[in-house]
């Protein structure tokens, strides 16, 4: 079992060259890099990470329970191999680019000015979720629930009603371009 630290302040640690090895409570990452780092096992729990860099970390059974994200770059992460029990996170104004969430539960976690492109949501449970200012651009859709999501301030979407669960769903105007594409017709 990991050591336990709680409500502590990390700043301007590089946790690529010093793994971490303890889970942790309440405590806050500032301008940390942890970048290809291996986070496997580890728990983090109520934690707020701020500027930090985790892109390409290694997140097998990694528990993100309650956690902030606050513009943290967090590019190719795969989600769908976290702990999946109490999994949630808000992000804001993150760069979450070519990242998987195949098949997780983002139901308890939100998104706000975010950039997701390329993103994987196949499968995922999106219902209720808000991605209000997310840029979509090449993000797949694939029989992902998306029930009461609310897209209408996202942009650069492109999602097949036909193959996804959409009911409730809230899309602007400006996104419906991304709803006819499968479609195959012009809106002028």
């Amino acid at each position: 079992m990991n050591e336990l630290i709680t409500d502590e302040l990390f700043e301007g640690h590089n946790f690529t060259e010093k793994p971490l090895e303890a889970d942790f409570e309440e405590c806050i990452f500032r301008n940390c890099v942890f970048a290809k780092a291996n986070l496997s096992g580890l728990s983090f729990t109520n934690c707020t990470f701020e500027n930090c860099d985790l892109s390409g970390a290694k997140l097998i059974k990694t528990a993100i329970q309650e956690c902030e994200f606050i513009d943290c770059k967090m590019l190719g992460l795969a989600f769908e191999n976290c702990a999946p029990i109490l999994f949630q996170m808000a992000c804001t104004r993150c760069v979450l680019n070519v990242s998987s969430f195949y098949q997780v539960d983002l139901t308890n976690s939100g998104f706000d000015a975010c950039k997701l492109v390329e993103a994987d949501f196949t499968e995922a449970d999106l219902s209720g979720v808000s991605l209000a200012g997310c840029n979509l651009s090449g993000a797949t859709f694939d029989h992902t629930r998306l029930e009461r999501t609310d897209f209408s301030s996202a942009a650069n979407y492109t999602i097949n009603p036909q193959l996804n669960k959409i009911t409730g769903a809230i899309f602007g105007k400006e996104g419906l371009a991304g709803l006819l594409s499968a479609f195959n017709i012009k809106i002028v």
